[in-house]
């Protein structure tokens, strides 16, 4: 069985580094330049606009249920893909979330 250490893990953190970019320069290379580039954004900022992107589709479909209920809106069909989209988005944000826990949870089981 092998053991992992610290300097194997460094090992390929720099070998998948070495990787990425040499696939991002053959994307690059393969695609057209951007007019602009994007700045480029962490993790926290990425998780945290995805959260608010299901929040307003919770949003969305409850204003909808709302004013279905209310009989201002008769289209059943808007209703519920409103709400199957709100439903998609929590519960792939829940898997998310569970494999976040899970790679911690791995982490931190490690030995140092």
């Amino acid at each position: 069985m092998n053991t992992i250490t610290p300097s194997s893990l460094l090992a390929m953190r720099t070998q998948i580094l070495q990787q990425n970019s040499a696939l991002q320069k053959v994307a690059g290379a393969a695609a057209a330049p951007a007019p602009a580039q994007a700045a480029p954004t962490d993790f926290s900022t990425t998780l945290k606009g995805a959260l608010e992107q299901v929040n307003g589709l919770q949003s969305k479909a409850e204003a909808v249920s709302s004013s279905y209920e209310r009989g201002e809106t008769t289209d059943i069909a808007a209703v519920m893909l409103a709400r199957e989209q709100a439903s998609v988005g929590f519960q792939a944000t829940l898997q998310v979330r569970n494999k976040l826990l899970a790679a911690y949870k791995d982490i931190m089981s490690m030995p140092v």
